[in-house]
């Protein structure tokens, strides 16, 4: 594969070329030149006005496969990923059998071979998921599982997670903390607040998330181990990261796009696709989220894509699954939040493979040609035609939104928007 991108914003912070408007000559999957005026034989793709940067990663990604396949496959996966900018994606082990073993791990790197998109299978931390005894973390990290997390089950024993913690500091992986106290949280639906009041529902307060980051951070610090928070979502969970991180704790954490632009108001018609977990909170809160983005106390932007077949959403609210397709609006609702390019790069691109400790592609002869192309000022409709997931939970479906991806290049593969 021969490509020549032709006048391309670069922005990329570890690139010579960051913030200049640049060609970039890929030969044979490898970036062969960056100058002013490339003249090569290749095919070329236009970027005048368009900005270009490193494969976006996702930290939080469910795809069904194992035996979930109905809901999503690798195949349909990727396909939303490399759609939505994404070269790299973190498998929650969310799956059927779950990801407990070298056996499903070494499953997953083999079906996803010769892929546009690198996947990283997560293990669990626990067998089964079951929150009871250890699962087989240093097998799973030999067959190349990075870190550890039972996914959206919280793990409710402080015991098993100072096992966890001290266990997998020896081979310095990282846990991925889900943080919910489900005693608290009981089987509420929704934010607890003043919009839980007016639908006469019970709510999950904020608490429930806060308490288990307070025992995480009290556990990571007596272990001196990595911990990182997966979708935070309230302003006190902000604070209380903030606080570890001046104590020099080993923890990051992320944040779901769809934090970052909704609050629980979004519920006011009972719509189901609107149902998420953790819940969507109050415009206080996604300010506070907003807030540690930019001063740097959260670390990535995630999608969260949690597929689900239409019998699972469109059914009345209190029995609907929890969860959204997020892959391919996550850089538009980055956008839609008012981050600037540059943040939304370093917490889409560049922080979430430090974290997971992969390599950050560079935009640099000699490097693997591993990009995104995008136009952040050009509107799209994200609809039946265009969505690549296998499912279609996504309250935006049908809606325009700013922020187009163009052209995803990986391991010598492209995919171009149409």
């Amino acid at each position: 594969m021969n490509l020549l991108i032709k006048s391309a914003t670069i922005v990329d912070p570890n690139s010579l070329f960051n913030q200049q408007v640049a060609d970039i000559f890929i030969k044979d999957g490898k970036i062969a030149e960056v100058a002013k005026n490339i003249q090569a034989d290749a095919e070329v793709f236009d970027a005048k006005g368009k900005q270009v940067s490193p494969g976006f990663f996702d930290l939080n990604c469910n795809i069904g496969e194992l035996g979930l396949e109905t809901k999503e496959d690798l195949k349909t996966g990727t396909a939303a990923a490399a759609a939505g900018g994404f070269t790299g994606v973190a498998l929650m082990p969310n799956t059927q059998p779950p990801v407990h073993s070298k056996a499903e791990v070494e499953y997953l790197f083999n079906r996803a071979k010769n892929n546009l998109v690198d996947v990283y299978p997560l293990g669990t931390l626990s067998q089964k998921r079951e929150g009871k005894d250890l699962a087989e973390m240093y097998d799973m990290y030999q067959s190349g599982a990075k870190a550890f997390t039972d996914g959206n089950r919280p793990v409710q024993d402080s015991g098993l997670m100072e096992r966890a913690l001290l266990y997998t500091k020896g081979f310095e992986a990282t846990v991925f903390s889900y943080p919910e106290d489900a005693a608290i949280a009981g089987k509420a639906k929704v934010n607890e607040g003043e919009m839980s009041t007016l639908l006469g529902m019970k709510g999950i307060p904020s608490l429930a998330e806060e308490l288990m980051i307070a025992r995480d951070l009290y556990l990571a610090e007596y272990t001196d181990s990595k911990i990182h928070f997966t979708t935070i979502s309230t302003a006190r969970s902000v604070n209380l990261i903030r606080e570890a991180k001046k104590k020099g704790l080993k923890v990051t954490c992320d944040v779901a796009a769809h934090h970052l632009v909704l609050t629980d108001e979004a519920l006011a018609g009972f719509d189901s696709q609107y149902k998420v977990k953790p819940p969507l909170r109050t415009r206080a809160d996604v300010n506070a989220l907003l807030k540690g983005l930019k001063d740097g106390v959260i670390d990535a932007i995630v999608s969260q894509h949690t597929p689900h077949e239409i019998e699972f959403k469109d059914v009345e609210f209190e029995v609907a699954e929890f969860g959204i397709i997020g892959l391919q609006t996550a850089f538009s609702l980055a956008l839609l939040a008012g981050l600037d390019i540059a943040l939304i790069v370093e917490k889409l691109a560049v922080n979430p493979r430090n974290i997971l400790e992969v390599a950050v592609p560079t935009i640099a002869a000699g490097q693997k040609a591993n990009l995104v192309v995008f136009d952040s000022n050009a509107e799209w409709n994200f609809n039946k035609e265009n969505n690549l997931s296998k499912s279609g939970n996504s309250p935006y479906l049908g809606q325009n939104l700013k922020g187009r991806i163009l052209l995803t290049c990986n391991n010598n593969k492209v995919y171009q928007s149409k």
